[in-house]
């Protein structure tokens, strides 16, 4: 994986990162301009997943580290992204039956280093994210994972259900994390499976929760409900670990 700038500013840097192939997760730009080089920018971020937002100037301005956007922003990922069939592959290389991470709505980029960083240690095959209301592959990402990011791969899709379904099909099943669900200590964790875990503010999504074959609670006994997202993602994953070794 190669290291990439997180933010580009100015028109001709932003038309010749998406001509170089660099991934761009999202893109912002002045609200009503229209002049040609940026419908050359609009039309290279329409042939990819690259999030379109049109913006005040005093947003541009906001974002801009360098005062000098020209009327765009392009944010790219640190790190480039892998495909799901990717992590699959490693899977069936090893020997092992895939073990894969899925995140949905993680928008802290210290929890998902960490996470990433965690997931390496546990053996995951790779982490998957969606596409909107997540963080991607930023700087601060690559640097709380430790290095990890070197060596786990992380894809971005654009449907995380439907993600889950393909999965399924390929024998895969599925477990989330919530406190409605069985002490995961009681629940059988092993072979293919697909780990998922929500945002600390609302948990995992209703939609994505129905997909999942099985709920898993972690017992808590202190005076307050939830535990940091990274944390939770480690506590069942180590259990994932724990009943793979026995």
């Amino acid at each position: 994986m190669r290291y990439e700038e997180f933010t580009i500013e100015g028109r001709n840097a932003v038309l010749e990162a998406f001509r170089s192939g660099k991934t761009i997760d999202r893109l912002f730009i002045l609200d009503g301009c229209q002049d040609g080089p940026i419908k050359s920018i609009i039309r290279e971020a329409k042939k990819g997943d690259t999030i379109l937002t049109f913006v005040k100037k005093e947003r541009l301005d906001q974002l801009s580290e360098a005062g000098k956007h020209q009327g765009v922003i392009a944010y790219a990922a640190a790190y480039e992204y892998a495909e799901v069939e990717d992590m699959l592959k490693a899977a069936e290389e090893k020997g092992e039956p895939p073990f894969l991470i899925l995140l949905d709505s993680i928008e802290d980029p210290h929890n998902l280093g960490a996470i990433i960083r965690t997931a390496n240690q546990a053996g995951a095959h790779g982490v998957i994210i969606p596409k909107r209301r997540a963080v991607g592959l930023t700087a601060t990402v690559a640097k709380t994972s430790a290095g990890a990011i070197n060596y786990t791969p992380v894809a971005k899709v654009t449907n995380l259900a439907a993600t889950i379904e393909e999965l399924k099909e390929k024998g895969l099943w599925f477990v989330c994390a919530d406190m409605d669900g069985e002490v995961m200590y009681r629940q059988n964790l092993k072979g293919p499976i697909g780990l998922v875990i929500g945002s600390e503010g609302e948990g995992v999504g209703r939609l994505i929760k129905e997909k999942c074959d099985y709920i898993a609670k972690i017992p808590m006994f202190g005076n307050i409900d939830s535990l940091n997202a990274s944390v939770a993602m480690g506590v069942l994953a180590y259990e994932i670990v724990r009943q793979r070794m026995n």
